[in-house]
């Protein structure tokens, strides 16, 4: 996306997503929670493909919070397993399609095969230029915040610069991604659920009354269209023509 603020150019646009309905869908239709989750990652799979010809260069979706270890540990193991099919199923599709594919969050609580199979991709993605694919795994905003304002020397002088490098260190990003500029949550439900509470600050919010595997290539492309609505001031004032 290439557009203009008072000024200036920005050539980035990223969009994140809180993949919010899977288990719902699924109840829904009589079904376990598991299958809910496994017709999400085929959702995953339309949204990244269409996300490109939207000019969107940053895409990130959240998979796993941190308080979703809480959650039944059959269901926990099939999404840590559906993780790992899908880290190796989609590498080649993100090659072709020039796709550089990342994880965010810890990774310290994943299981070593999982880790590895992060690592995998990462490395066999790492030149995608078309857009950054990034899926927060064992993510939590407010604990990456505090990770970070760990590391901080009491005397260093700290800019809002330094503290986005250390952050994206944090969560294991490498180069600073930019700020969120969508952020969309499908399931109904109109919260931030504790993701990209630094990175969003200015971001314009769409929600979805859909279910995550619901969700298709004209549901993103609507969102998009409600952003480019939006008068984004950043605390300015509109620019009058």
């Amino acid at each position: 996306m290439q557009s203009t603020f008072q000024g200036i150019n920005h050539s980035t646009f990223h969009v994140a997503v809180i993949m919010d309905g899977n288990g719902r869908w699924a109840t829904s239709r009589g079904l376990s929670r598991s299958e809910g989750h496994k017709e999400g990652s085929k959702a995953v799979r339309r949204v990244a493909e269409t996300a490109p010809t939207l000019d969107i260069t940053t895409l990130t979706l959240y998979a796993f919070s941190s308080d979703n270890w809480k959650r039944p540990t059959n269901e926990v193991n099939h999404l840590m397993a559906l993780f790992y099919e899908f880290l190796y199923a989609e590498k080649e599709r993100c090659i072709a399609n020039g796709i550089r594919l990342s994880v965010i969050g810890r990774r310290d609580r994943l299981s070593l095969p999982l880790r590895a199979a992060i690592k995998m991709a990462e490395t066999a993605t790492s030149f995608g230029q078309t857009m950054h694919l990034r899926i927060a795994i064992d993510y939590s905003a407010r604990d990456s915040i505090l990770r970070t304002a760990s590391r901080l020397e009491t005397r260093q002088e700290i800019s809002r610069e330094l503290f986005a490098r250390l952050l994206a260190e944090t969560n294991h990003s490498g180069a600073v991604d930019p700020d969120v500029d969508l952020l969309i949550r499908t399931g109904g439900e109109r919260r931030l659920s504790d993701f990209m509470l630094w990175e969003s600050a200015y971001a314009e919010l769409v929600f979805s009354e859909k279910m995550w595997p619901d969700f298709d290539e004209d549901d993103l492309a609507a969102a998009v269209r409600e952003f480019h609505q939006r008068d984004r001031r950043f605390g300015e004032l509109s620019v009058l023509v």
